[in-house]
This record gives structure tokens, sequence and C-alpha cells, in this order.
């Protein structure tokens, strides 16, 4: 009997999870997996560590930067605009104080730092990766200039912002508003806004690989040319 195709998806992500793997070996690797809200970031990061179970020699887990906010009152503190959730948002602090430092240096890692929904700490258990585990940090803003230094490779997944803010939208409908599927909406201007401010501070860090991620059953794996900007500037 033949054997039935594999998806292009699946096919795609085992391209992408074999350039991760090549990433450091022999030694413990951090890549940074980058993109908009919205964009499919968080499902492929899951797949990608999933798949890796049965097709890896290496382990691979994944942080989440959504796992490290910072508490809603100072995430607010000087407003709700697109400046402030670029600069505010995020504690890179903890970020690198519980996973990206002891990491580095051979120990546990603790992956999470604040619930963002419920606005209290969080405390997990450690985890102990192996002497060459693979560690991917997916989120936005990770090629921002003050965590270039902290990645051994990036991976930008883009779309175009027409894609991305319906699909982000769609996570969250009891914050949805009429009209809000629109990216220039007033509803999305916080977070558009601040991919505009990240994307002009991120020009000088072209990401290792790029997903094309608009189509989610075909998506496509593009090693930049770094003399072509137009792909780092998608919203």
């Amino acid at each position: 009997m033949p054997v039935p195709d594999l998806p292009v998806r699946q096919l795609v992500l085992v391209d992408l999870l074999s350039l991760m793997l090549a990433t450091g070996p022999g030694r413990r690797a951090v890549v940074a997996v980058d993109g908009p809200d919205g964009v499919g970031k968080t499902r492929m990061v899951a797949e990608l560590v999933a798949l890796a179970e049965h097709v890896a020699g290496r382990e691979v887990l994944s942080v989440a930067m959504d796992d490290f906010h910072h508490p809603r009152a100072l995430r607010y503190a000087m407003g709700r605009d697109a400046r402030t959730h670029y600069e505010d948002a995020f504690d890179h602090a903890a970020l690198r104080s519980r996973v990206l430092q002891p990491f580095r240096d051979g120990g546990p890692v603790v992956p999470a730092s604040w619930d963002l929904e419920e606005d209290r700490p969080l405390d997990p258990d450690p985890v102990q990766p192996s002497e060459d585990a693979l560690l991917v940090v997916e989120g936005v803003y990770l090629r921002r200039p003050e965590l270039v230094g902290e990645w051994d490779a990036t991976c930008l997944v883009t779309a175009p912002a027409r894609i991305t803010v319906p699909r982000g939208n769609a996570r969250l409908p009891h914050r949805r508003v009429p009209g809000d599927d629109d990216p220039a909406h007033p509803a999305n201007a916080r977070y558009t806004g601040a991919q505009a401010l990240y994307r002009q501070q991120a020009r000088t860090a072209p990401p290792t690989w790029i997903v094309d991620n608009t189509d989610l059953q075909r998506p496509e794996i593009i090693v930049p040319d770094p003399d072509e900007p137009q792909w780092f500037e998608q919203g």
C-alpha cells in the first residue's frame, strides 16, 4: 500500500526543525522565534517541540515570552499606547535570570515568571535541560537591540497585518469590537503601532530564517538576503 503524502506544513516544519537542530551542535543553544501577534508562532513552536520528540536526537524545549510580562500596573503606568507596549510590556530581566543565564551556565531553568491573565507571579518547578539541549524562546520583539546577543539564531514568522490582526483577535472573542479585523482600527493601534516601532529597531538584526506563515497549510521557509529588508518589514 502506498504511503500517503505528508501535508506540506509538516514537511516544512521538518525542514525548519532540521535548520534549528544544526545550531550550536554538541552544546546548549538558544533560538528565538519572533513575529507579530496572531502570526502563528505559538502553534508553530508547539509543533516543532512535538515533532522533535520523534525525529530529533537532541532535546528541544520551549519558553514563551508571554509568561514573562511585567505586572499590569507597571505595563500601564505610562499609558496604553504603542510605545509603552513595546517598552514596558515584558520583563527581560526575569527572562535572563530565570531562563537564559542558567541555561547558558548548564543549570535548570524556571520557565515562567508572571501570569498575564490573572496578573500574579508564577513560580513553576525548575526544568533541567540536557547538556546539548536546544531552547526555543517564542514571542514578540525578540530581535530588539537589547536582546540580540542572547540568541544563537533567530526565526521570524511573518504574514501581512490583514492576516495576523484577525487571527490574533479571534483568540480573544470577549475583547472584540465591531470592525476590529481592520489593522487600521483604533482598537489595534497599541499592537500594530508597537510592531512598527519594533521593525525600525530590528532592521539591524536580520533573522537567520524567515517563515512566511500567511497560508497556515503551506508555510514557506526563506533564508533572507540582508540586502532585501522588505522581508523584515511585514506587519
